[in-house]
Protein backbone atom coordinates (compact mmCIF):
# COMPACT_ATOMS: atom_id res chain seq x y z
CA UNK A 1 0.00 0.00 0.00
CA UNK A 2 1.53 3.41 -0.62
CA UNK A 3 1.53 5.97 2.11
CA UNK A 4 -0.99 8.63 2.08
CA UNK A 5 0.91 11.18 3.37
CA UNK A 6 4.57 11.74 5.62
CA UNK A 7 5.05 11.27 8.97
CA UNK A 8 7.15 12.75 11.74
CA UNK A 9 7.92 11.52 15.14
CA UNK A 10 9.49 14.22 16.90
CA UNK A 11 10.98 13.41 20.08
CA UNK A 12 12.47 15.71 23.17
CA UNK A 13 15.20 13.19 24.72
CA UNK A 14 13.91 13.50 28.44
CA UNK A 15 11.63 15.77 27.85
CA UNK A 16 9.15 14.85 30.85
CA UNK A 17 9.92 16.83 34.05
CA UNK A 18 8.74 17.35 37.41
CA UNK A 19 7.42 20.92 39.41
CA UNK A 20 10.25 22.70 39.92
CA UNK A 21 9.66 25.42 43.21
CA UNK A 22 12.80 27.98 41.29
CA UNK A 23 9.94 27.43 37.67
CA UNK A 24 6.85 28.76 39.87
CA UNK A 25 6.28 25.11 40.43
CA UNK A 26 5.82 24.21 36.50
CA UNK A 27 8.03 21.61 35.11
CA UNK A 28 10.80 23.42 32.30
CA UNK A 29 8.12 22.09 29.62
CA UNK A 30 5.42 24.20 31.26
CA UNK A 31 7.71 27.25 31.63
CA UNK A 32 9.14 27.32 28.08
CA UNK A 33 7.82 29.47 25.74
CA UNK A 34 6.86 26.66 23.04
CA UNK A 35 3.92 28.72 20.64
CA UNK A 36 4.42 26.00 17.99
CA UNK A 37 3.76 22.99 20.30
CA UNK A 38 0.98 24.92 21.85
CA UNK A 39 -0.32 25.58 18.06
CA UNK A 40 -0.02 21.36 17.49
CA UNK A 41 -1.83 20.94 20.73
CA UNK A 42 -4.57 23.00 19.92
CA UNK A 43 -5.21 21.36 16.19
CA UNK A 44 -4.36 18.38 17.31
CA UNK A 45 -5.22 15.38 20.01
CA UNK A 46 -3.54 15.53 22.83
CA UNK A 47 -2.87 12.61 25.98
CA UNK A 48 0.16 11.09 28.06
CA UNK A 49 2.09 8.01 26.88
CA UNK A 50 3.95 5.36 29.17
CA UNK A 51 6.62 4.85 26.65
CA UNK A 52 6.91 1.05 27.83
CA UNK A 53 4.50 0.53 30.26
CA UNK A 54 3.28 2.69 33.65
CA UNK A 55 5.92 3.01 36.52
CA UNK A 56 8.64 1.43 34.10
CA UNK A 57 12.04 3.66 33.58
CA UNK A 58 12.33 3.74 30.31
CA UNK A 59 15.84 3.53 28.19
CA UNK A 60 16.46 5.56 25.12
CA UNK A 61 16.70 2.33 23.47
CA UNK A 62 13.96 0.21 24.45
CA UNK A 63 11.30 3.61 24.53
CA UNK A 64 12.22 4.41 20.87
CA UNK A 65 12.10 0.32 20.03
CA UNK A 66 8.54 0.52 21.50
CA UNK A 67 7.47 3.52 19.39
CA UNK A 68 8.85 2.46 16.11
CA UNK A 69 6.34 -0.74 16.21
CA UNK A 70 8.57 -3.38 18.44
CA UNK A 71 8.04 -4.51 21.78
CA UNK A 72 11.01 -4.17 23.40
CA UNK A 73 10.32 -6.89 25.84
CA UNK A 74 10.09 -10.07 23.11
CA UNK A 75 13.53 -8.46 20.64
CA UNK A 76 15.55 -6.31 23.37
CA UNK A 77 19.12 -7.67 23.70
CA UNK A 78 20.86 -5.03 25.56
CA UNK A 79 21.68 -1.24 24.60
CA UNK A 80 25.39 -2.31 23.34
CA UNK A 81 24.43 -3.63 20.10
CA UNK A 82 22.63 -0.59 19.22
CA UNK A 83 25.55 1.98 20.71
CA UNK A 84 28.15 -0.34 18.55
CA UNK A 85 26.38 -0.07 15.41
CA UNK A 86 25.33 3.73 15.46
CA UNK A 87 28.87 4.78 15.58
CA UNK A 88 30.10 2.53 13.00
CA UNK A 89 30.91 -0.56 14.68
CA UNK A 90 30.67 -3.76 13.06
CA UNK A 91 29.10 -6.01 15.06
CA UNK A 92 28.75 -9.94 14.02
CA UNK A 93 26.81 -12.95 14.67
CA UNK A 94 29.00 -14.01 17.68
CA UNK A 95 29.87 -10.84 19.26
CA UNK A 96 28.84 -9.54 22.40
CA UNK A 97 28.52 -5.38 22.27
CA UNK A 98 28.67 -3.06 24.77
CA UNK A 99 27.98 0.51 25.46
CA UNK A 100 30.62 2.72 27.42
CA UNK A 101 31.39 5.34 29.50
CA UNK A 102 34.93 7.27 29.56
CA UNK A 103 35.24 7.83 33.67
CA UNK A 104 37.52 9.02 36.27
CA UNK A 105 38.32 7.09 38.97
CA UNK A 106 41.25 7.57 42.00
CA UNK A 107 43.89 5.23 42.74
CA UNK A 108 41.54 3.00 44.31
CA UNK A 109 39.26 2.65 41.63
CA UNK A 110 36.10 4.68 43.19
CA UNK A 111 34.45 6.17 40.39
CA UNK A 112 34.99 10.60 40.85
CA UNK A 113 32.89 11.55 37.77
CA UNK A 114 30.50 9.10 35.74
CA UNK A 115 31.48 11.27 32.74
CA UNK A 116 34.94 12.43 32.89
CA UNK A 117 33.88 16.23 33.40
CA UNK A 118 32.07 15.59 29.71
CA UNK A 119 35.38 15.20 27.83
CA UNK A 120 34.32 16.86 24.61
CA UNK A 121 38.25 15.86 22.39
CA UNK A 122 40.70 13.68 22.35
CA UNK A 123 38.50 10.85 23.34
CA UNK A 124 39.63 9.25 19.50
CA UNK A 125 43.29 9.42 21.06
CA UNK A 126 42.32 7.34 23.91
CA UNK A 127 40.42 4.78 22.07
CA UNK A 128 43.34 4.50 19.90
CA UNK A 129 45.71 3.50 22.38
CA UNK A 130 42.95 0.35 23.38
CA UNK A 131 41.28 -0.53 20.20
CA UNK A 132 42.83 -4.17 18.79
CA UNK A 133 43.82 -5.03 22.14
CA UNK A 134 44.02 -8.86 22.72
CA UNK A 135 43.21 -10.55 26.08
CA UNK A 136 43.58 -14.46 25.66
CA UNK A 137 41.18 -15.11 22.34
CA UNK A 138 39.29 -12.40 22.37
CA UNK A 139 39.77 -9.17 20.14
CA UNK A 140 38.62 -5.83 21.77
CA UNK A 141 37.27 -3.06 19.40
CA UNK A 142 36.39 0.14 20.40
CA UNK A 143 35.32 3.41 18.95
CA UNK A 144 34.53 6.89 20.21
CA UNK A 145 31.01 7.99 19.86
CA UNK A 146 30.02 11.53 21.29
CA UNK A 147 31.76 13.65 24.18
CA UNK A 148 31.91 10.88 26.93
CA UNK A 149 30.67 7.85 25.13
CA UNK A 150 32.16 4.94 23.18
CA UNK A 151 30.79 1.27 22.05
CA UNK A 152 32.79 -1.76 22.81
CA UNK A 153 32.40 -5.23 20.64
CA UNK A 154 33.92 -8.38 21.85
CA UNK A 155 35.05 -10.85 19.02
CA UNK A 156 35.82 -14.32 19.98
CA UNK A 157 34.69 -17.64 20.26
CA UNK A 158 32.56 -18.84 23.55
CA UNK A 159 32.13 -15.60 24.62
CA UNK A 160 27.91 -14.93 26.54
CA UNK A 161 26.05 -11.84 27.00
CA UNK A 162 24.52 -12.28 30.36
CA UNK A 163 26.78 -9.98 32.55
CA UNK A 164 26.95 -7.60 35.38
CA UNK A 165 28.07 -3.46 34.62
CA UNK A 166 31.59 -2.32 34.98
CA UNK A 167 29.76 1.39 35.65
CA UNK A 168 28.52 1.66 38.84
CA UNK A 169 26.14 4.21 38.20
CA UNK A 170 26.71 6.60 40.79
CA UNK A 171 30.10 8.57 42.01
CA UNK A 172 31.80 7.71 45.29
CA UNK A 173 31.63 3.73 44.44
CA UNK A 174 34.00 2.02 43.81
CA UNK A 175 34.15 0.00 40.09
CA UNK A 176 32.64 -3.61 40.77
CA UNK A 177 33.67 -6.84 39.57
CA UNK A 178 31.68 -7.69 36.43
CA UNK A 179 30.20 -11.03 36.84
CA UNK A 180 28.62 -13.40 34.66
CA UNK A 181 25.75 -15.71 34.92
CA UNK A 182 26.46 -18.35 32.68
CA UNK A 183 29.66 -20.22 31.81
CA UNK A 184 29.81 -18.52 28.30
CA UNK A 185 29.17 -14.94 30.02
CA UNK A 186 31.94 -15.62 32.83
CA UNK A 187 34.14 -15.85 30.14
CA UNK A 188 32.86 -12.62 28.92
CA UNK A 189 33.26 -11.19 32.51
CA UNK A 190 37.05 -12.20 32.92
CA UNK A 191 38.02 -10.65 29.76
CA UNK A 192 35.81 -7.27 30.82
CA UNK A 193 37.59 -7.35 34.63
CA UNK A 194 41.03 -7.64 32.62
CA UNK A 195 40.40 -4.63 29.68
CA UNK A 196 39.07 -2.75 32.66
CA UNK A 197 42.32 -3.03 34.02
CA UNK A 198 43.96 -2.60 31.31
CA UNK A 199 42.15 0.89 30.10
CA UNK A 200 43.37 2.31 33.40
CA UNK A 201 46.89 1.32 33.53
CA UNK A 202 47.24 2.66 29.50
CA UNK A 203 45.17 5.85 29.80
CA UNK A 204 45.66 7.46 33.14
CA UNK A 205 49.39 8.04 31.40
CA UNK A 206 48.16 9.27 28.24
CA UNK A 207 49.24 12.74 27.47
CA UNK A 208 45.60 13.94 26.78
CA UNK A 209 44.73 13.02 30.08
CA UNK A 210 47.90 14.62 31.36
CA UNK A 211 47.17 17.43 29.40
CA UNK A 212 43.60 17.90 30.93
CA UNK A 213 44.81 17.27 34.47
CA UNK A 214 47.77 20.51 34.01
CA UNK A 215 44.93 22.15 32.71
CA UNK A 216 42.28 21.29 36.25
CA UNK A 217 39.72 19.29 34.43
CA UNK A 218 39.23 15.63 35.19
CA UNK A 219 40.95 12.94 33.45
CA UNK A 220 39.19 10.05 31.77
CA UNK A 221 41.61 7.95 33.04
CA UNK A 222 39.43 4.48 32.81
CA UNK A 223 36.93 2.91 30.15
CA UNK A 224 33.48 1.42 31.98
CA UNK A 225 31.45 -1.34 29.82
CA UNK A 226 27.85 -1.50 30.49
CA UNK A 227 24.57 -2.70 28.42
CA UNK A 228 26.32 -6.03 27.22
CA UNK A 229 24.20 -7.66 24.17
CA UNK A 230 24.35 -9.63 21.00
CA UNK A 231 23.05 -8.29 17.80
CA UNK A 232 19.51 -8.35 17.53
CA UNK A 233 17.48 -9.75 14.63
CA UNK A 234 14.61 -6.84 13.74
CA UNK A 235 14.09 -6.69 9.73
CA UNK A 236 14.00 -3.68 8.01
CA UNK A 237 11.33 -0.83 9.39
CA UNK A 238 10.22 -0.35 5.59
CA UNK A 239 9.78 -4.14 5.31
CA UNK A 240 7.18 -4.13 8.31
CA UNK A 241 5.47 -1.52 7.43
CA UNK A 242 6.39 -0.19 4.01
CA UNK A 243 7.21 3.19 4.82
CA UNK A 244 10.66 4.62 3.73
CA UNK A 245 12.01 5.92 6.64
CA UNK A 246 15.03 8.45 7.72
CA UNK A 247 16.38 8.56 11.09
CA UNK A 248 17.65 12.36 11.91
CA UNK A 249 18.66 11.53 15.77
CA UNK A 250 22.05 13.08 17.66
CA UNK A 251 23.56 10.02 19.85
CA UNK A 252 25.23 6.88 18.55
CA UNK A 253 22.47 5.09 20.47
CA UNK A 254 19.49 5.71 18.47
CA UNK A 255 21.36 5.92 15.21
CA UNK A 256 22.14 2.02 15.62
CA UNK A 257 18.55 1.40 16.09
CA UNK A 258 18.08 3.35 12.91
CA UNK A 259 20.83 0.87 11.11
CA UNK A 260 19.48 -2.30 12.50
CA UNK A 261 16.30 -1.09 11.29
CA UNK A 262 17.82 -0.41 7.66
CA UNK A 263 16.54 3.63 8.04
CA UNK A 264 18.50 5.86 5.97
CA UNK A 265 20.17 7.20 9.12
CA UNK A 266 21.26 11.16 8.47
CA UNK A 267 23.91 12.73 10.30
CA UNK A 268 23.81 16.60 10.78
CA UNK A 269 26.69 18.93 11.20
CA UNK A 270 26.61 20.77 14.00
CA UNK A 271 24.25 18.27 15.91
CA UNK A 272 26.30 17.13 19.29
CA UNK A 273 23.89 16.02 21.54
CA UNK A 274 24.65 18.41 23.88
CA UNK A 275 23.04 21.93 24.96
CA UNK A 276 25.05 23.26 22.20
CA UNK A 277 23.32 21.32 19.63
CA UNK A 278 22.58 23.18 15.95
CA UNK A 279 18.87 22.59 16.58
CA UNK A 280 17.44 24.40 13.50
CA UNK A 281 20.15 22.69 11.36
CA UNK A 282 18.13 19.53 12.77
CA UNK A 283 14.81 21.18 11.74
CA UNK A 284 16.25 21.54 7.96
CA UNK A 285 17.40 18.09 7.62
CA UNK A 286 14.38 16.98 8.52
CA UNK A 287 12.16 19.39 6.37
CA UNK A 288 14.96 17.65 3.57
CA UNK A 289 13.76 14.02 4.50
CA UNK A 290 10.65 14.66 4.57
CA UNK A 291 10.19 15.34 0.79
CA UNK A 292 12.23 11.70 0.15
CA UNK A 293 10.80 9.56 2.91
CA UNK A 294 7.42 8.53 4.10
CA UNK A 295 8.52 8.81 7.76
CA UNK A 296 11.07 10.50 9.48
CA UNK A 297 11.85 9.94 13.13
CA UNK A 298 14.02 12.96 15.32
CA UNK A 299 15.05 13.21 18.46
CA UNK A 300 16.67 15.98 19.94
CA UNK A 301 18.84 15.50 22.67
CA UNK A 302 19.39 18.69 24.76
CA UNK A 303 16.25 18.21 27.27
CA UNK A 304 17.99 15.05 28.68
CA UNK A 305 21.19 15.91 29.17
CA UNK A 306 19.55 19.60 31.36
CA UNK A 307 17.47 16.92 33.01
CA UNK A 308 20.62 14.51 34.43
CA UNK A 309 22.68 17.71 35.07
CA UNK A 310 19.84 19.17 37.33
CA UNK A 311 19.66 22.29 35.23
CA UNK A 312 15.98 23.17 34.91
CA UNK A 313 16.73 27.04 33.09
CA UNK A 314 18.95 25.15 30.24
CA UNK A 315 16.12 22.57 29.97
CA UNK A 316 13.53 25.42 29.55
CA UNK A 317 16.53 26.88 26.77
CA UNK A 318 16.61 23.77 24.72
CA UNK A 319 12.88 23.14 24.92
CA UNK A 320 12.16 26.92 23.77
CA UNK A 321 14.90 26.04 20.81
CA UNK A 322 13.30 23.43 20.05
CA UNK A 323 9.68 25.00 19.73
CA UNK A 324 11.75 27.68 16.92
CA UNK A 325 12.89 24.73 15.23
CA UNK A 326 9.23 22.74 15.05
CA UNK A 327 7.99 26.43 13.78
CA UNK A 328 10.38 26.33 10.64
CA UNK A 329 9.25 22.40 10.27
CA UNK A 330 5.57 23.82 10.21
CA UNK A 331 5.62 26.04 7.29
CA UNK A 332 7.90 23.89 4.92
CA UNK A 333 6.28 20.15 5.67
CA UNK A 334 5.00 18.73 2.50
CA UNK A 335 0.39 18.66 2.10
CA UNK A 336 -0.76 15.95 4.66
CA UNK A 337 2.11 15.48 7.17
CA UNK A 338 1.23 13.85 10.45
CA UNK A 339 3.08 15.10 13.27
CA UNK A 340 3.62 13.24 16.67
CA UNK A 341 5.42 15.34 19.45
CA UNK A 342 6.45 13.51 22.68
CA UNK A 343 9.65 12.48 24.63
CA UNK A 344 10.91 8.98 25.04
CA UNK A 345 11.15 8.93 28.48
CA UNK A 346 10.94 11.59 31.60
CA UNK A 347 14.61 12.74 32.93
CA UNK A 348 13.28 15.10 35.73
CA UNK A 349 15.87 17.43 37.33
CA UNK A 350 15.74 16.72 40.38
CA UNK A 351 16.17 13.13 39.84
CA UNK A 352 18.70 13.80 37.49
CA UNK A 353 17.53 10.21 35.75
CA UNK A 354 15.11 8.71 33.75
CA UNK A 355 11.86 8.50 35.77
CA UNK A 356 8.90 6.30 35.15
CA UNK A 357 6.87 9.22 34.91
CA UNK A 358 4.34 9.13 31.31
CA UNK A 359 5.36 12.17 29.14
CA UNK A 360 2.67 13.77 27.15
CA UNK A 361 2.12 13.52 23.52
CA UNK A 362 0.13 15.12 20.73
CA UNK A 363 -0.42 13.96 17.08
CA UNK A 364 -1.46 16.96 14.55
CA UNK A 365 -2.70 16.55 11.03
CA UNK A 366 -5.73 16.11 8.87
CA UNK A 367 -8.45 14.51 10.07
CA UNK A 368 -7.00 14.04 13.55
CA UNK A 369 -10.24 14.67 16.42
CA UNK A 370 -9.13 18.00 17.91
CA UNK A 371 -9.91 17.87 21.70
CA UNK A 372 -10.68 21.20 24.39
CA UNK A 373 -6.37 21.27 24.98
CA UNK A 374 -4.65 24.33 23.69
CA UNK A 375 -1.58 23.56 26.08
CA UNK A 376 1.49 20.91 25.35
CA UNK A 377 2.62 20.34 28.57
CA UNK A 378 2.87 17.32 31.11
CA UNK A 379 -0.75 18.18 32.80
CA UNK A 380 -2.40 20.04 30.75
CA UNK A 381 -1.77 17.18 27.63
CA UNK A 382 -3.54 14.47 30.32
CA UNK A 383 -7.05 16.27 29.81
CA UNK A 384 -6.64 15.22 25.98
CA UNK A 385 -8.94 13.34 24.07
CA UNK A 386 -6.20 10.39 23.43
CA UNK A 387 -6.05 9.63 26.81
CA UNK A 388 -3.01 7.25 28.27
CA UNK A 389 -1.72 5.25 25.75
CA UNK A 390 2.02 2.96 25.48
CA UNK A 391 4.90 3.84 23.03
CA UNK A 392 3.76 0.65 20.86
CA UNK A 393 0.68 2.24 19.93
CA UNK A 394 2.52 5.34 18.57
CA UNK A 395 3.38 3.57 14.78
CA UNK A 396 -0.30 1.82 15.07
CA UNK A 397 -2.24 5.36 15.42
CA UNK A 398 0.79 6.73 12.30
CA UNK A 399 0.00 3.77 9.94
CA UNK A 400 -3.55 4.07 10.43
CA UNK A 401 -3.77 7.87 9.37
CA UNK A 402 -1.13 6.90 6.55
CA UNK A 403 -3.39 3.92 5.48
CA UNK A 404 -0.63 1.67 5.44
CA UNK A 405 -2.00 -0.48 8.40
CA UNK A 406 -3.65 -3.76 7.38
CA UNK A 407 -7.47 -4.74 9.17
CA UNK A 408 -7.14 -6.97 11.68
CA UNK A 409 -10.23 -9.22 11.14
CA UNK A 410 -12.71 -9.17 8.51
Amino acid sequence: MQAEGKALVLIGDGLGDWPIEALGDRTPLEAAQRPNMNRLAAEGESGIMDPIAPGIRAGSDTAHLAMLGYDPFEVYTGRGPFEAAGIGLDVQQGDVAFRCNFATVDENMVVLDRRAGRIESGTDQLVAALNGMQIGDVTVLIKESVAHRAGMVLRGPGLGAKVTDADPHAEGAKVPTVEGSDEPSRKTARIINEFVRRSYDILKEHPVNKKREQEGLKPANIILPRGAGYAPHLGSFQGRTGLSAACIVEVGLVKGIGRYLSMDVIDVPGATGGLDTDVMAIGRAVIDALQTHDFVLCNVKGPDVAGHDNNPSAKVEIIERMDQMLGMILENIPPKTYIVLTGDHSTPCPYMDHSGDPVPVVIWGPGVRTDSVTDFGERSAARGGMGRIRGKDILNILTGFLKVQEKFGA
